[in-house]
């Protein structure tokens, strides 16, 4: 491919991760063909604020087809989380256990174990979640699964290039070549017919050979496919050029398929001979192979 540049498939998937503040982010890409470049991201609500972010790091490296992410957080075990006392609460606590105590008549005193176990007196909170701090790892995560991600479109590109160009070659042989051959022998055999045709109906007449030609010269204007030849040919040329300067080109194939398709029906409508009608029918089974894996490319 020139300069570098590959043909991509729109199908991958990649995978990342990265630790920051006690937390491990895990970023999955999935991709499947589109016509436009679309990211939808599926994340804890807490990093709804870095989305965009995210969206835009992932539109900057994939040209076209549908991305989903998936963004996990994994707590590590690393992270201290603090100690609250609640002063006001256990004064109140002892407050009351004391009127209690002395309501009763029990002498027993009361510790500080007794007040602690009681609900929300001590509680641990986990420290304040800092999402800008986790940007940095959390694009490091998407980076990596990009890196992932582009590299399996790239080794489906390259299968999806060869098979492409394999099935053109095989259009090329069909329609370029035996076709082309074929064509002046179906005016020759359609004189010939008509010749015979002639000859059986004016039994011990005479063939008028100045008829005879213009009819065969109708019948040739009619099935001359010499312009869908040259113009195939073209488009076979454009198809192997375009997959050699590589990119992001799906459209421009897509568009070339349509135009392919268009010059072999054209061919098929004006032939008049078996021979021409079955490599027809074989260029366009070839050709809807090739329409189905264009929709896959970048």
């Amino acid at each position: 491919m020139g300069d570098g540049i590959l043909i991509k498939s729109m199908t991958g998937y990649g995978r990342g991760e990265s630790c920051a503040a006690g937390r491990k982010f895990i970023v999955e890409l999935k991709s499947v063909n589109n016509r436009f470049c679309e990211v939808i991201l599926r994340q804890p609500k807490t990093l709804s604020q870095i989305e965009d972010k995210i969206k835009k790091r992932i539109q900057e490296r994939v040209a076209r087809g549908r991305v989903d992410g998936y963004i996990s957080i994994e707590e590590t075990g690393e992270t201290t989380p603090e100690v609250k006392v609640d002063k006001a609460l256990a004064v109140a606590y002892h407050k009351a256990m004391e009127e209690l105590r002395g309501c009763l008549g029990i002498s027993e005193a009361i510790s500080i174990k007794d007040i602690i176990a009681l609900p929300n007196v001590i509680t641990l909170e986990q420290p304040a979640e800092n999402v800008d701090e986790w940007l940095a790892a959390i694009e490091q995560a998407t980076d990596q699964a990009l890196d992932g991600l582009l590299a399996m479109r790239q080794t489906e590109g390259e299968r999806l290039t060869a098979d492409i160009l394999q099935r053109a070659a095989a259009i090329k042989r069909l329609m370029v070549e035996d076709v082309a051959a074929r064509a002046p022998l179906v005016v020759q055999e359609y004189r010939d017919k008509l010749s015979q045709r002639l000859a059986e109906w004016l039994t011990g007449g005479v063939i008028d050979e100045a008829r005879l030609a213009a009819e065969v010269a109708i019948f040739a204007e009619r099935a001359d496919i010499a312009e869908e030849i040259v113009r195939l040919q073209s488009h076979l040329q454009q198809l192997e050029q375009i997959l050699t300067e590589g990119g992001p080109v799906g459209r421009k194939l897509d568009f070339l398929v349509q135009e392919m398709n268009r010059e072999i029906n054209t061919i098929g409508s004006k032939a008049n001979d078996l021979v021409i009608t079955n490599a027809v029918v074989n260029a366009k089974s070839e050709l809807e192979k090739i329409r189905e894996q264009v929709q896959n490319i970048e």
